[in-house]
């Protein structure tokens, strides 16, 4: 068993489409930087594989997601699956994933069966209200926290305050913020009330991602 809030303290998220930049083929290109990222301290993955650029096929998307997740098992670290519920469950996942207008909280739970561990994700105060009293949520997402380029629907920037509003609020459910992470500011917002910061591009793009995670876990 995972501890929720330690394994948020560096929540790593990609997909194939993340990987593109690189020449050779994009799902070893995404296990390439995977196991590099797990093997200098990435204490969560999540695999999402959406967007411009992402697989299509799904016995690709499967296998790619099960490679991910043997890795994560080598290294002993989390594996999360984005929204694809039945997909978690049929591979073992740790946990999955939702947004607030995927699978509804609700019936998320009754799927995982207790069997996965559950992550929302959250951009206003009235969305995280409802989830206060949600048993069956492991851990809240919070953001954009910045401006990010790594997803082309994102929600309204919220700014690292939103963290101290929802911490003032009485809000004790583990919390990761996401959007716009660098090392330049994962310690403030680790410092405003997140357990935790979950990256994409911080890593993905990384010129040497061994030294991007070493500052990326830095307090």
């Amino acid at each position: 068993m995972f501890d929720h809030r330690a394994m948020l303290k560096l929540y790593f998220i990609a997909g194939t489409q993340d990987c593109r930049h690189l020449s050779g083929r994009p799902a070893q290109n995404l296990l390439y930087i995977l196991e590099q990222a797990l093997q200098s301290g990435i204490t969560c993955f999540q695999f999402r594989e959406k967007g411009q650029g992402a697989l299509q096929d799904a016995v690709q998307i499967r296998q790619t997601a099960a490679d991910c997740r043997d890795l994560c098992r080598h290294y002993r670290v989390p594996f999360f699956i984005n929204d694809d519920i039945r997909l978690a469950l049929e591979l073992g996942a740790d946990g999955v994933h939702i947004g607030q207008q995927d699978t509804p909280p609700e019936q998320a739970a009754a799927l995982c069966k207790g069997r996965l561990m559950l992550g929302l994700s959250h951009n206003t105060l009235a969305e995280l209200a409802a989830s206060r009293q949600n048993e069956a949520m492991d851990y809240a997402a919070v953001g954009p926290i910045f401006s990010t380029r790594s997803k082309a629907d994102a929600e309204p920037v919220v700014g690292t305050d939103f963290i101290r509003r929802i911490r003032s609020s009485g809000f004790l459910h583990p919390l990761v913020a996401i959007g716009g992470i660098t090392e330049h500011n994962a310690a403030a917002v680790r410092a405003a009330g997140a357990d935790g910061v979950a990256v994409i591009s911080a890593i993905t793009q990384a010129a040497d991602i061994g030294a991007a995670v070493g500052k990326l876990l830095a307090d």
